[in-house]
């Protein structure tokens, strides 16, 4: 009995006194790289041309590199190792970040995150995670209120990102249209699931991975704006019964992945009730517009759907990952997915209000991602984030406008643009040249040049993108870039900057 509290008590000692060594050096650390980070002292990051030159960098390639540990010498081990993953990463909170669907988070994402750590819990059963399963049920029911789902059993769980918050709601909808699957698979039917051609992947992925198959998947015709083609859907959904499918699930998508389109719900949801099949949104990267008094009109419709993707971690900055699918009744999280574990789940399986919310899920381990969002809310407030989104929006309209007045520049899709994203093309050929006589090649070529260059001079990491259904975009053919303006400290002076160092650029392939 004395030998062990001796043991417990050194390893107390031992722990606290590495926290309090490992903590100040590091967290100085942080704030240096977030205090230099802007567009003049600071770069967003080396651009490698191979994997290979990382693992050279980072000692990765060296075959006894576990071999001694760190924890018999004094932190400055450790901060080093911190400061070269910090020099050889992107810095997502540069103002020159406007790569993908999210950007850096924010100070008090970073305490959130620091908290998670802390506990270090499972979320999986109330027991061990009382606080924040309490957190992550009372947060989705306020989060699916916004979107029109405003019973008293409304509410929502987070996934692992917005592809597993997709894949779930299919097993939803298979499961509670049609129970005897959860025993039986999908011999006893020929599923049909429909989304539009511009939607994110992850409606194909989650077919082949419920068994349906990727050819269960019919894509619609998309409009001129990049919306679904609605009344191409009821002609689809219904040539497919007439060939022996049975209709089970449509995707609408709020906020394409290239072009940001949101799909007409209120028309789509008349289609879904006609077959009487699952209405989804995926709203991973445009859902959060439902902060915006003045531009939530969006997301008409929503509370028509049976369940929404939406990603805090997109356009609110909440840390990566935070996913939620949200429902008009929670209790069918419990229904499609539960299974009798006693060992686990202590709470009725039939429970009207359950707290053990791994049972709501085709999983176990989970993080309690809910808390980021919970954290940022409370401290920014509808109206902060309200404001963020507005920002972004602004960002992104005044871009489009400036650069349809500048020769060489070419937009595309609707202005002003639907989300916060930009596509575009520039090429300076289309001063000189009718635009038609450009041919496709030569616009991805100078697009790829140009975005290559941009983030070699560690001031701009921009995307460019092919058509998502493969077709000429007005006359244009080839890689178009595409800009999101996602991060509150992107500016007009960050924007007037990347205009002028893209025409910078576009002049040298002129010239050459």
């Amino acid at each position: 009995m004395t030998v062990t509290k001796a043991i417990d008590s050194d390893l107390e000692k031992n722990r606290v006194e590495e926290l309090k060594e490992l903590l100040p050096a590091v967290v100085e650390r942080i704030i240096k790289h977030v205090e230099d980070t802007d567009l003049e002292k600071a770069d967003i990051g080396p651009r490698f041309e191979d994997p290979k030159e990382l693992l050279k960098i980072l000692k990765l390639d060296d075959p006894h590199l576990f071999e001694d540990s760190l924890q018999s010498g004094s932190s400055s081990e450790v901060v080093a190792v911190f400061d070269q993953i910090l020099k050889n990463s992107v810095n997502t909170w540069h103002p020159g970040f406007m790569d993908k669907l999210y950007a850096s988070t924010n100070p008090i994402g970073v305490v959130s995150d620091l908290l998670l750590s802390v506990l270090n819990t499972n979320s999986h059963v109330f027991t061990v995670s009382p606080a924040l399963s309490v957190i992550e049920k009372s947060v989705g029911r306020k989060y699916a209120n916004l979107f029109g789902f405003d019973g008293p059993a409304a509410g929502g769980l987070t996934f692992s990102g917005g592809s597993w918050s997709n894949v779930t709601s299919l097993q939803m909808a298979r499961s509670t249209l049609f129970p005897s699957t959860k025993l039986k698979g999908n011999s006893e039917h020929r599923f049909a699931v429909y989304t539009s051609k511009h939607s994110h992947y992850s409606v194909e992925k989650a077919c082949i991975l419920l068994g349906l198959g990727a050819e269960s998947l019919f894509k619609i015709e998309v409009n001129e704006h990049g919306e679904m083609d609605v009344s191409e859907l009821d002609k689809v959904i219904q040539k497919s019964v007439d060939d022996g499918y049975t209709p089970l699930y449509v995707n609408g998508t709020a906020g394409t992945t290239v072009f940001g389109s949101y799909d007409p719900f209120e028309e789509i949801s008349a289609v879904a009730k006609k077959y009487g099949i699952w209405f989804h949104i995926d709203g991973s990267w445009g859902g959060n517009t439902i902060f915006s008094p003045s531009r939530k009109d969006r997301l008409n419709g929503s509370h028509l759907a049976d369940s929404i993707t939406s990603n805090p971690h997109k356009m609110l900055g909440v840390p990566t990952t935070c996913s939620f699918l949200l429902v008009p009744d929670e209790r069918i999280f419990q229904q499609a997915n539960s299974l009798a574990a006693p060992y686990l789940f202590h709470n009725s399986s039939d429970s009207d209000d359950n707290y053990d919310l791994a049972d709501g899920t085709m999983g176990c381990g989970r993080r309690a991602d809910s808390l980021k969002f919970y954290l940022g809310w409370l401290y920014y407030g509808t109206k902060g984030y309200a404001a963020r989104v507005d920002h972004a929006y602004d960002i992104g309209k005044s871009f489009a406008k400036k650069i349809s007045t500048i020769p060489g520049f070419k937009m595309i899709g609707d202005y002003p643009p639907p989300c916060l994203q930009v596509c575009f093309y520039y090429n300076p050929a289309y001063i000189t040249s009718d635009v038609s006589s450009v041919d496709a090649a030569q616009n991805t070529a100078v697009t790829r040049t140009i975005a290559t260059q941009l983030h070699s001079s560690g001031k701009f990491l921009i995307d460019y993108a092919p058509s998502p259904d493969g077709k000429p975009i007005k006359g244009c053919g080839g890689e178009f870039f595409r800009v999101v303006f996602n991060s509150p400290v992107v500016t007009n002076e960050v924007v007037d900057r990347l205009i002028d160092n893209i025409v910078a650029i576009g002049g040298t392939l002129s010239e050459k």
